[in-house]
């Protein structure tokens, strides 16, 4: 007779309710060690398509806006077509969005949601880059985990996590070692006016 038979048996309502908690608790606690171990499988395989298409990245820094603001960007990565910004994206389900959409519209069976087209922050953080990048071509890319769908198109400068290795091909670092080079001045210069990010670490973009 294993413990849960045991207090049934016994038919004491204190020890038939600790054992239901103590069960409720054993199965919570499965859960978030589940989704950490998922978190973090993501967040790897992320980093490991972003190292493939770049020569280096940053992650979670800070650069001004040229005032007094700091803008956070998730990753800065140094390709061989110059710099390109990524901003991740953890939204799920059906997304209707379009270049001049004020707001983005997430659909789900039984729940509808919106949020601010990311677009125009993803823009500010590509003009406070350009002013340090010296002659580097800045781009940005906002990513959707593939839990993402957009049946509709997908905006400009949007992109599925599956989607980076096709936008943006893996590097040959030994064959493209004379443009990281010419790039790393540069880079250089574009590292040294980084801060370490005020707001939280990019979180995995997962399914």
């Amino acid at each position: 007779m294993n413990l849960l038979e045991s207090i049934v048996a016994d038919r004491d309502p204190l020890l038939i309710g600790l054992g239901v908690a103590g069960i409720i608790v054993l199965v919570a606690a499965a859960g978030i060690i589940w989704r950490w171990h998922r978190h973090r499988r993501a967040l790897r395989r992320l980093e490991q398509s972003l190292s493939d298409i770049s020569f280096e990245y940053r992650r979670n820094v800070a650069i001004s806006d040229g005032a007094d603001t700091l803008l956070h960007i998730d990753y800065l990565l140094l390709t061989p077509r110059g710099v390109v910004l990524v901003d991740l994206r953890d939204v799920r389900g059906n997304i209707f969005g379009g270049d001049q959409m004020t707001q983005w519209t997430v659909m789900h069976p039984r729940s509808r949601s919106t949020f601010e087209n990311p677009q125009g922050a993803l823009l500010d953080r590509i003009a406070a880059v350009k002013r340090v990048a010296a002659d580097l071509s800045v781009e940005g890319r906002i990513v959707f985990g593939d839990g993402a769908r957009f049946p509709k198109g997908v905006p400009s400068n949007t992109l599925l996590l599956g989607g980076l290795t096709a936008d943006l091909p893996v590097v040959d670092r030994q064959a493209l070692r004379g443009i990281h080079e010419a790039f790393a001045p540069a880079w250089q210069n574009l590292l040294e006016a980084l801060q370490p990010s005020p707001l939280r670490k990019p979180r995995a973009v997962v399914s």
